[in-house]
């Protein structure tokens, strides 16, 4: 999400690392393992292709950069158009890498000039082409089995929906503060963190968008964690970094929640890998604003 630079300078100030309020989940609470870097960035959306290959975006410079495995460097294969504000991540259904862009202070009024938007990346050529425009954000970015795009903004109340023939629903849901973007196994719900207003985890009927769902409300000190990009284990149990928190979260029910991993304030999204190489099937990452890539051992979904 944009808002990882104002939410990293007051990480020690709202979340005191001592205040605890979710339990360890079973099995977890390992310390997070570092599997890359990239210095000087502020790491805001990822994706991990079947060849087990990790490719991140730096809302700072722009670029797209892919590492190959854990430990292996950041190449840069793309900048986004002006060079600033790259945002999610999601592959679109003809094997492009869908890159979101807009993502700077302009989101703060998301809704209304709407800068959000999505270029194509051909990752075997470099090639990054211009799709569409005039979304709130892409802060959160994922593609159903039909090729259709949903992109969401945490400053603003619009998601969108993007066509595969390039239509843009701008305002194809509300929901105040949405943030990360994931759909579930069978497309029937999206599912999106809420950063700041009303924080926690709801589910959007994909069929019935006016209706969305709330799976976890936060209270307490957990009001400021920031949940920020979310994914979904096999189970279909969200997994969401609590930003400010510092903490990686699985939802395991309505209202259920515990803590994977902690000791990573800033964290911005999590993911899952894929493929038998690399950043492989079954193994969790966190990226975040610190520049810096974790495995995440204890939510292992082997």
């Amino acid at each position: 999400m944009a808002a990882g630079a104002l939410l990293a300078g007051v990480v020690s100030v709202a979340a005191p690392q001592t205040a605890f309020a979710a339990p360890v989940c079973p099995g977890a609470g390992q310390p997070p393992v570092l599997v890359g870097r990239v210095p000087g960035a502020a790491l805001e959306g990822v994706a991990v292709d079947d060849g087990g290959r990790l490719y991140t975006t730096d809302l700072i410079s722009g670029r797209v950069f892919r590492l190959d495995a854990p430990g292996a460097p950041a190449v840069p294969v793309a900048t986004v158009p002006g060079g600033r504000g790259a945002g999610a991540l999601a592959w679109a259904s003809d094997g492009s890498l869908l890159v979101g862009y807009g993502a700077d202070a302009r989101v703060l009024l998301g809704d209304i000039l709407r800068p959000g938007a999505i270029a194509k990346l051909n990752t075997a050529t470099g090639a990054l082409t211009p799709f569409v425009s005039g979304l709130s954000a892409a802060d959160g970015l994922d593609v159903d089995a039909a090729g259709t795009a949903y992109a969401t903004n945490d400053f603003g109340t619009q998601i969108g929906r993007v066509f595969p023939d390039g239509r843009v629903e701008r305002n194809w849901a509300t929901l105040p503060s949405a943030n990360g973007a994931v759909l579930g196994v069978d497309d029937r719900y999206l599912y999106v963190s809420r950063t700041f207003v009303n924080p926690g985890v709801s589910r959007i009927p994909i069929a019935n968008p006016g209706a969305p769902e709330s799976i976890l409300d936060l209270s307490g000190l957990d009001t400021f964690a920031a949940p920020d990009g979310l994914t979904l284990d096999s189970r279909g149990r969200p997994v969401v970094p609590a930003n400010v928190r510092g903490e990686i979260w699985r939802v395991d029910a309505p209202g259920q929640y515990c803590v994977l991993a902690s000791g990573l304030p800033t964290s911005s999204m999590v993911v899952y890998g894929q493929g038998s190489g690399g950043f492989s099937a079954g193994r969790l990452f966190r990226i975040g604003f610190d520049g810096a890539i974790y495995e995440i051992p204890g939510g292992f979904d082997g």
